[in-house]
Formats: C-alpha cells, sequence, structure tokens
C-alpha cells in the first residue's frame, strides 16, 4: 500500500503548490511522461515533467504575486475536473486574469495527463449575440 494521496488531496498540494510558488513541490504532483494538451490551442501539446517545470517556473518568474484559487473540483475515479481562476500581475504591469477548467488523469499519486481549457478573462467583447453572430458566420472578423 502506498501513501499517496487521492486524486482531490493531490489537486489541492497541486494548489498550494502554485500559491507558494514552490517548482519542486509543484513538479512533484506531476508524472515525468505527463501530457498535457488544450484542445482549443492543439500546438501547445506536450509531454514530459521538465517542460512543466520550464513553463511555471516561467509563470512565477513572470507573475510574482501569482495567485491560483481552486474554485470547485470533482473527481470521477482518477479523472478530476477542476474550476480555477489564476491571477497576478505581470512584469509589464498588466494583470493577469485567467479563468477555465482542467482535467486531470491521476494515477499513483500523480496528474499523468491533463487537458486545459483556461482562457485569459475578456470583459468587454460585443455580449452575446455577437457570439451568436460568431458561430453562425454572421461577423465581420
Amino acid at each position: 500500500m502506498t501513501d499517496a494521496p487521492g486524486p482531490l488531496e493531490l489537486i489541492e498540494r497541486l494548489q498550494r503548490a502554485q500559491n507558494d510558488h514552490d517548482i519542486d513541490a509543484f513538479v512533484t504532483c506531476i508524472a515525468a511522461e505527463y501530457r498535457s494538451e488544450q484542445t482549443v490551442h492543439p500546438d501547445r501539446a506536450f509531454v514530459g515533467r521538465e517542460q512543466v517545470r520550464a513553463n511555471w517556473s516561467g509563470v512565477f518568474a513572470g507573475v510574482p504575486d501569482f495567485h491560483a484559487e481552486l474554485i470547485r473540483s470533482a473527481s470521477d475515479g482518477a479523472t478530476v475536473w477542476s474550476e480555477w481562476r489564476w491571477t497576478g500581475t505581470k512584469l509589464d504591469g498588466s494583470r493577469l486574469d485567467d479563468r477555465g477548467v482542467t482535467i486531470f488523469g491521476v494515477a499513483h499519486g500523480e496528474v499523468e495527463w491533463g487537458r486545459l481549457y483556461l482562457e485569459p478573462v475578456q470583459e468587454h467583447g460585443g455580449g452575446i449575440e455577437a457570439a451568436v453572430e460568431r458561430m453562425r458566420g454572421d461577423d465581420e472578423a
């Protein structure tokens, strides 16, 4: 038997590591052969814990007050759905405000794969009518 955390506990550990800006604690939550995909940005897919280390080291350096709010989470066996809000101030003084959902596959106390659906908040953009027009193909963009 192992002392591996359960799926929801693992996500909470991940959040604590993010908020502590503790890259070593963060990557211990990630499997060596972690597979990441962002389905609306397929060119962002990658494999490996070391890429996670590089990515999040960059975030922690570039957003010194980075904060991860875990809004809700639920698990179904080894799959965890999490709703997030990531905020902070970038080095150029602009705000980071990303929100969305992650779906993680967990095994042996580590995140083995992830599908990330997080995007910057768009406060102004034409409202729901503009979004529907875009979906119908009526927009000029």
